[in-house]
């Protein structure tokens, strides 16, 4: 993939770097911030997930009707600091890659993502950073 831009957003979150790491691959934590009521008007159809290196995802929610599958493999685990996978949205068929970064400040952490966006997505760019603002914030809310 080349890499034109990515899609930022960090936040500080109080709490432990392991607890966070798991919110971003266990399947129910996933369920409470990254996708369902808490987050947007949609419902969750199935979370799966096999978190480890070269294990794929699929978390298939519903809006509007219509069946999404947010969908990827991970291309490297390492906790709890560093997760990196293939994120992409079916029936879309477009693939980015994201990177999570979690970096421990005093008695919490400050949780990075940067989304891998291709030159024909640069455009998407302002959309993704604020919905990962938007998905950090109710992580923060589902750890507290």
């Amino acid at each position: 993939m080349n890499v034109a831009t990515q899609a930022v957003a960090k936040r500080r979150i109080e709490a432990c770097a392991e607890r966070l790491f798991d919110a971003w691959i266990e399947p129910a934590m996933v369920g409470t911030w990254m996708f369902g009521p808490n987050v947007r008007d949609e419902e969750i159809v199935s979370l799966d997930a096999d978190p480890r290196l070269g294990g794929r995802y699929s978390f298939v929610v519903r809006r509007e009707g219509k069946l999404f599958d947010h969908a990827g493999q991970y291309l490297e685990v390492d906790r709890p600091r560093r997760l990196s996978f293939t994120w992409g949205v079916r029936p879309l068929d477009a693939e980015s890659r994201v990177h999570v970064a979690i970096v421990p400040r005093g008695k919490g952490c400050e949780v990075t993502v940067a989304q891998d966006l291709s030159a024909e997505w640069a455009d998407f760019k302002p959309k993704g950073e604020e919905a990962w603002r938007r998905m950090l914030e109710a992580l923060d809310r589902a750890l507290q």
